[in-house]
């Protein structure tokens, strides 16, 4: 049943159709100021999952089950799952203030190539296990092995309408941090401009299904992944010692589904290094 109303919430609680997670990170990387930053790569609860685990550019599924993230509670189909109350708070000040994006994470394309130019093709024998149509689904790119020089690059893909052969917009920079986990620019036009966490698409594409190829303008070290991920939520925590709590229902006016089986996690923009910084919170998820 869709949750449209206190009642349905209260309800839903009441039969105990409830789960709350108490998340953990405590990163290791000495990240840059303002630049995205993948959490899921960081030590804590849940642990980490490393995007260079698989054959390269060969796409690979991703799931709670078999990749962990943060635990919301058992599959409920033909029910519904929501995304209820979201918190964080560090007691450091250095990252502050910070922007968090929850995210479903979907599809992920290993170990990219830095050391070429030539046209990297990806195989796409696994497919989006969950929003198969693509619509919403965005795509980041995460360091995985240190680059070097200031780069660039392009990717073709299929679209939400099943369009093959769509193509990033313009030029995607590869910015200058190493830190393992820090995600390139979005829509950015050079490397330290990094105002979105999610890879520009052609003009009128609002999401991606598969992605097929990747170039690079010029060759070096380095290795980064391409990941396809559903944005859910959004907040912030911009005072140290001071508890954020964002409520779905009365803040946004919507409670975000979560799909069965799916692998939570967050991106966030530091405001410095994450190095030693403790980030903790919760996650409230009900179901009816």
């Amino acid at each position: 049943m869709t949750i449209t109303s206190h009642a349905d919430l209260v309800d839903a609680e009441l039969s105990g159709a409830v789960l709350e997670y108490v998340w953990r990170k405590s990163p290791t990387q000495a990240t840059a100021s303002n630049y995205w930053f993948d959490l899921s790569m960081s030590p804590g609860n849940p642990g980490p999952k490393y995007w260079f685990d698989a054959p390269p550019g060969v796409a690979k599924t991703i799931s709670r089950t078999d990749d962990g993230g943060i635990n919301h509670g058992p599959n409920v189909t033909p029910s519904k799952k929501y995304l209820r109350l979201i918190s964080g708070v560090t007691t450091s000040a250095t990252p502050l203030p910070m922007e968090f994006v929850l995210c479903d994470y979907l599809l992920y394309y290993p170990s990219i190539d830095e050391s070429t130019t030539d046209v990297q093709s990806l195989t796409n024998t696994a497919t989006l296990p969950r929003y198969t149509d693509g619509a919403g689904v965005q795509v980041i790119a995460v360091i995985v092995a240190a680059g070097g020089a200031k780069q660039s690059f392009t990717f073709t893909y299929t679209n939400q309408d099943g369009v093959a052969g769509r193509t990033s917009s313009g030029l995607i920079y590869m910015n200058l941090s190493t830190a393992l986990g820090t995600l390139h620019c979005g829509d950015g036009v050079s490397a330290t401009d990094t105002c979105s966490p999610f890879l520009p698409l052609q003009e009128g594409d609002t999401g991606v299904r598969s992605i097929e190829t990747v170039t690079l303008t010029s060759a070096d070290v380095g290795l980064f992944s391409l990941i396809l991920v559903k944005p859910l939520a959004r907040w912030n925590l911009k005072e140290a010692g001071c508890p954020h709590e964002r409520d779905l229902y009365l803040h946004a006016n919507q409670l975000p589904e979560i799909k069965d089986d799916a692998f939570l996690s967050f991106l966030c923009l530091p405001n410095g290094s994450l190095s030693g910084v403790t980030l903790t919170g919760s996650a409230k998820f009900i179901w009816s």
